[in-house]
């Protein structure tokens, strides 16, 4: 069995320079604590051409005088938006990049990881999506259970059977413009939606065993509710409306037993995602035996 590392399993891209320009946008929101780590693993990627955006719309703890502090190296948006998606579109809407890539302010790429992305677009033209691997860590930064991605497609995933590592996944600028960017309105999953309006586009998605980014699990973060009371009943009005978006219809009782199926489809379909998890498994097993303490283990 293979071990994962922060290269990920093994690479699938091939080695040589990529001359793809990739912009990253981080929306920032009161997370000056992790704000700093964040912008320095994009700013200190060895890939030769990259352009960073951040985007605040009005944090009051210190955030924007950190992103000031950076200078000419970040293009700053400092104005007020309608919520996360919003401030994405408003970030992608300055970007000149052959690739998009969004990470939030409490999250963080891992070294190299530009590199990766790029070599795998320069040796995949037909791909229009690449999803990497990553790890959840804790708010302390401990690395937790990596993520791997499964397979996307619009059925998996609007019944409930697909995983994607938002951190780990990038696009074509020519894929996000046919889509015409997020949901604004969405305040629940813009990411997810983000990505199954590129499926039903036509964008072709393609996975890597590269391990990306890291994904800060805390009570605090940007991703998730979206600040919402009521996240429950807004997740559930969200999984209604995408569904019906992909099918043309409304979900019933057939369409509910099926998500068993799909999630079934999604493990018997898909052996190198088994390997994945079985390999991400052992190797948090390994890691919790080795540092000797114990975290939340991530689902």
């Amino acid at each position: 069995m293979p071990t994962i590392g922060d290269r990920g399993i093994e690479s699938t891209t091939r080695e040589g320079p990529a001359k793809l320009r990739i912009s990253v946008v981080t929306i920032s929101f009161s997370q000056g604590r992790f704000l700093r780590e964040c912008m320095d693993s994009v700013l200190s990627q060895d890939h030769d051409d990259v352009e960073y955006i951040v985007v605040d719309s009005g944090s009051v703890d210190g955030s924007r005088e950190i992103i000031a502090d950076y200078g000419g190296r970040v293009t700053p948006i400092f104005e007020p938006d309608l919520g996360p998606a919003d401030g994405l579109n408003k970030g992608f809407a300055l970007a000149t990049g052959d690739v998009f890539g969004f990470i939030n302010a409490d999250d963080a790429l891992l070294p190299g990881a530009l590199t990766c992305v790029a070599r795998a677009f320069a040796s995949r033209p037909d791909v229009d999506v690449i999803c990497g691997c990553g790890y959840f860590i804790d708010v302390e930064g401990r690395r937790q259970r990596l993520l791997v991605p499964s397979r996307f497609t619009p059925w998996l995933y609007v019944h409930g059977a697909v995983t994607v590592f938002q951190q780990g996944t990038f696009f074509r600028r020519t894929s996000f413009e046919t889509v015409k960017g997020f949901n604004t309105e969405n305040r629940i999953a813009w990411d997810g939606e983000l990505f199954l309006d590129m499926s039903l586009s036509g964008a072709r998605f393609a996975r890597i065993n590269d391990n990306l980014a890291l994904f800060r699990l805390h009570d605090a973060s940007i991703t998730g509710s979206g600040g919402q009371t009521n996240a429950n009943e807004a997740f559930s009005a969200f999984s209604e409306r995408v569904f019906f978006k992909a099918t043309g219809h409304r979900k019933g009782k057939v369409d509910r037993a099926l998500s068993g199926v799909a999630r079934l489809a999604k493990y018997t379909s898909d052996p190198a995602y088994v390997v994945g998890r079985i390999s991400a498994a052992l190797d948090w097993r390994r890691r919790r035996r080795r540092e000797g303490y114990t975290i939340r283990d991530a689902q």
